[in-house]
């Protein structure tokens, strides 16, 4: 070989084969390098706030770890020590007590009769103790009879809705499949679209998909909570580039673009996931409740961040640390119930 690196990608032209010893030589020298790229990125996040992210747009890479793959391995981190330890499956027998005098759920799709006759006496005794008045008794009695209509012929029922919103539309017919489901032990679309001769469209498919979700998520809430745990992390990543465009617009005579402003945006998002698994460890440990001491930190931190990194005086930034924060929860709310939502009709 006439030269000892490939002019185009830098690597070692050599036709040595690999050894077990040139192997793990190369897997610890990148494990090392890639510590090292930790301690200094948690160092600089810690103790210099707005530090990391200024190094960071100015071209200072090499020394710390890539901000995208570290707020993703700290949200999967937390989220995972949260659902391993809040032991959500026992909510799931809650669900299946709240199925008195219905259909039980044994799996995603299959229904077997309760007792009625054990549980007779004490749904008696129950409506007893609740002393329904006759108004009440009577609007139970002429919500049945409807369901009872609707249930009996669906098809005709889909039909009287032509002239329904698509939203209205698709909630009518959820509910509608939310009873036909638990009355016929339906296992899927196909099964209701042969025995009522409901059209196949995508329309009823969305709703007969909901109604299915929903009788997952009354029967297996706990199940159900950790799913949703499991998507958080990712659920992140499309917040914060939203969160990261109403900073732009904020600071827009900066000199910073777009993408410097959510690297920003995540630097600090990092840092409250640091905090929160400290808090977590520590509350563990010593049986406290310390989240609010290391919320009160990551709010000071912001403001410091903020003053660093852009630059402006107290009074500026304690404005726009406000209304910033203001947008932030406003989004935060939009998007868990988003995501909640989204999870339960697609559970």
């Amino acid at each position: 070989m006439s030269d000892k690196f490939c002019p185009s990608c830098s690597q070692a032209n050599s036709t040595k084969k690999l050894t077990l010893k040139d192997f793990f030589d190369e897997f610890f020298s990148s494990l090392i390098s890639y510590d090292s790229k930790l301690l200094k990125t948690l160092k600089a996040m810690l103790l210099r706030p707005g530090r990391i992210t200024l190094d960071y747009v100015s071209g200072k890479r090499v020394s710390y770890t890539n901000p995208f793959r570290f707020l993703l391995s700290l949200a999967i981190v937390y989220f995972l020590m949260l659902s391993f330890s809040g032991n959500y499956d026992a909510l799931d027998r809650y669900g299946m007590e709240n199925t008195d005098g219905q259909l039980v759920m044994d799996g995603p799709m299959n229904f077997t009769m309760s007792s009625m006759a054990e549980e007779a006496d004490e749904a008696a005794g129950v409506i007893d103790s609740l002393r329904l008045t006759e108004t009440a008794s009577r609007q139970q009695e002429l919500e049945a009879r409807r369901d009872s209509i609707r249930a009996s012929d669906p098809k005709a029922y889909f039909t009287s809705l032509g002239d329904s919103t698509l939203l209205d539309r698709i909630g009518y017919k959820r509910d509608l499949f939310v009873a036909l489901i638990q009355k016929d032990t339906l296992y899927s679309f196909e099964e209701i679209n042969s025995k009522y001769e409901i059209e196949d469209r995508y329309e009823n498919r969305v709703a007969f998909g909901m109604a299915n979700s929903i009788l997952k998520v009354s029967q297996e809430p706990g199940s159900f909570v950790n799913s949703l745990m499991a998507k958080l992390p990712f659920a992140t990543f499309f917040f914060l580039p939203v969160f990261a465009l109403f900073i732009w617009l904020v600071y827009i005579r900066k000199k910073y673009t777009y993408t410097d402003n959510l690297i920003f945006s995540f630097h600090n998002q990092s840092l409250l996931f640091i905090l929160l698994i400290i808090s977590f460890l520590v509350d563990s440990v010593f049986n406290i409740d310390s989240s609010w001491l290391f919320f009160l930190i990551f709010a000071f931190y912001l403001y410091k961040s903020m003053r660093k990194f852009y630059g402006q005086g107290r009074f500026k930034t304690i404005l726009k640390y406000v209304f910033l924060n203001t947008i932030f929860f406003i989004l935060a709310s939009v998007a868990a119930l988003v995501l909640l939502l989204g999870s339960a009709f697609t559970y």
